[in-house]
């Protein structure tokens, strides 16, 4: 999925609007618009704007992806890692962060 999507999702559950990020991070509205446009930004600013909606910036191996995103469906559907490394004494994320 690309970024700019994910960025506009996460702002919209947060319930903010784009104006709202010159409060969280001091960017101005028209150069928020620009990211969520797709505009070319550089890695500060595309880390600046993850921190100001809650978020972190990441780069997922691609044979990791499929495990990642079970991970993230499993919390969404109300199994959060916590409760799945309590059910299995098992850290959920060993097998997805291992060099293998």
């Amino acid at each position: 999925m690309k970024l700019t999507p994910q960025i506009k999702a996460r702002r919209l559950q947060l319930g903010l609007q784009q104006k709202d990020m010159k409060l969280r991070i001091g960017m101005n509205q028209q150069q928020y618009q620009r990211v969520e446009a797709g505009g070319n930004s550089r890695l500060e600013t595309l880390e600046l704007v993850a921190e100001g909606l809650e978020a972190e910036l990441m780069l997922i191996p691609k044979d990791k992806l499929r495990a990642v995103k079970a991970i993230l469906a499993e919390e969404g559907a109300g199994k959060s890692a916590e409760s799945k490394h309590v059910e299995t004494s098992e850290d959920p994320w060993s097998d997805v962060l291992s060099n293998k």
